[in-house]
């Protein structure tokens, strides 16, 4: 499919440092930079983490502010700017990613349609924004099924769209080859990887805990987490537990597909997610994938019956991965407690990393599924969204 004439494309993000959302605008200006003029606002271009080198740009400048009054008088200058940035360029489409940005979209109507991107399960705990961008957006992109599904069933909404992340795997095989210098050797090690920015729902305390239970049933396992922040309080629970030698911090890599490529076996125990994308890239280096059926993503990546699964809390073998139950949210930092949930997931690990043909199994899946997530589908998704009226 293809447009017959070259439209003008604004993609509207908060920031371009290390998330999901920037990592799927960035790839959403390269994968559609042939069909339409692109250019990415931001509100700040501080802490770039991704390549947007040849890519237009434009910095509004107004970077996030504590504080309520503050906070609203930002929202009333990113609106000026982006107005005038629209009265410019007279886009056809202006596409925003994440609430904040989805806010400044809807307010200001100048040109073209709007759409606005739903891209966290979290995003629904906001009716009143939601309502309103379901009202002033030409369409709502959703990153999950499950989060269209929940705005047609709370909301009425009749303008959601499903456009699940694109992957380039040819692309992510070849960055795996390129090793960092400062990575660790983790040749004889059963690796599990974890990727995300430090924050509470993704439930790292879980993954090292169980580590320790299983320490002596699986000498050879590790972890390794790979994403933002310092994470001094994992840090010092895995010293506190004597996991130091197995439990390493890779922090932000601008290329982290060798660490996930060095993995034995993937794990995620978020509480929440939109759409995950680092399990699809995990599965694009190959490795086995263990992730909790948390809303939304998980159940829609692993499994080929989605509706069936979406709300099934045990442990499912499903088409291209094991989906767990969710774990508790609270968080237990306390080096003497292990929850009932966290010696099962124990027992569940150690099980897989112990079972090589199970995880060549899984791994030759994760493959499979992973390439369904083309650059390739995204764009003629994209194409066809945009000539619908």
């Amino acid at each position: 499919m293809a447009l017959t004439e070259k439209k003008k494309l604004l993609l509207v993000v908060p920031m371009l440092h290390q998330g999901g959302f920037e990592r799927v605008c960035v790839r959403t200006a390269r994968i559609l930079e042939q069909d339409f003029e692109v250019t990415i606002a931001l509100f700040s271009d501080a802490d770039i983490a991704y390549d947007i080198e040849g890519l237009r740009t434009v910095n509004l400048d107004v970077p996030s502010a504590e504080g309520k009054a503050r906070k609203a008088a930002n929202v009333a200058r990113r609106i000026v700017r982006l107005r005038r940035l629209k009265k410019k360029l007279r886009p056809d489409i202006t596409y925003s990613f994440g609430p904040t940005a989805n806010l400044v979209n809807v307010l200001t109507p100048m040109c073209g349609q709007i759409w606005t991107g739903i891209r966290s399960y979290m995003d629904l705990d906001n009716p009143g924004k939601l309502r309103l961008f379901l009202w002033r957006s030409d369409r709502v992109v959703c990153c999950s099924a499950r989060i269209a599904d929940e705005l047609t069933e709370r909301f009425g909404a009749r303008n959601t769209e499903v456009l699940y992340n694109p992957y380039d795997s040819r692309s992510i095989a070849e960055s795996a080859q390129k090793r960092p210098p400062d990575m660790p050797d983790f040749s004889g090690k059963k690796l599990m990887v974890s990727m995300g920015r430090e924050d509470d729902c993704k439930e790292f305390w879980h993954l090292i805990k169980a580590l320790y239970l299983i320490r002596e049933d699986v000498p050879q396992a590790a972890l390794c987490i790979v994403g933002d922040g310092d994470f001094a309080e994992y840090r010092r629970l895995s010293e506190q537990l004597g996991l130091s030698g197995r439990v390493f911090f890779a922090g932000m890599q601008k290329n982290p597909f060798p660490w996930l490529a060095a993995g034995t076996l993937y794990v995620g125990a978020s509480s929440m997610e939109g759409f995950p994308n680092a399990l699809v890239e995990a599965m694009s280096c190959g490795l086995p994938a263990l992730f909790s059926n948390c809303p939304s993503g998980p159940a829609e990546i692993l499994s080929d019956r989605y509706r069936q699964v979406k709300d099934r809390q045990e442990v499912l073998e499903e088409a291209y991965g094991i989906l767990m139950p969710v774990m508790d949210d609270t968080k237990n930092l306390d080096p003497s407690v292990f929850t009932d949930e966290e010696r099962r997931l124990a027992g569940l690990l150690a099980g897989l990393l112990k079972d090589e043909k199970r995880l060549d199994r899984l791994s030759q899946r994760a493959a499979v599924r992973a390439a369904q997530f083309s650059d390739s589908a995204y764009r003629e998704n994209i194409l066809r969204i945009a000539s619908e009226r």
